[in-house]
């Protein structure tokens, strides 16, 4: 349960940034384009150096995908992680709302740690 847990919550933290879900937002629906960092920086009205790191953050739990091209990088939605994200968040969001059987002994629990 811990490392589940654990992993959620750094998602959700990864996710808990405007400009981070601006970004999700912009690669998602280009799923086959590629953007580089100047790319998001503009975009957004950030500094590339602010976009790098908003783009690291998001490549660390898996969302992004980058692209060597010569000098360049780009970056692409990993849009099975993301939909992933999805199913996890929706089954957490549906467990927060049922009452625990097992009086949260998750070695006795039917969830196998993942509630």
């Amino acid at each position: 349960m811990k490392d589940h847990l654990k992993n959620m919550a750094e998602v959700l933290k990864s996710l808990g940034d405007e400009k981070r879900l601006k970004i999700i937002k912009m690669l998602s629906p280009n799923a086959n384009e590629v953007f580089c960092v100047s790319d998001v920086a503009q975009q957004l009205g950030i500094s590339q150096p602010a976009a790098s790191q908003h783009i690291k953050i998001l490549k660390n739990i898996g969302i992004l995908e980058e692209n060597r091209r010569g000098f360049r990088v780009f970056y692409t939605i990993n849009l099975d992680v993301l939909t992933e994200y999805k199913k996890d968040i929706d089954e957490l969001f549906k467990k927060a709302f049922e009452k625990c059987q097992y009086d949260f002994s998750c070695d006795k629990c039917p969830y196998n740690n993942k509630c």
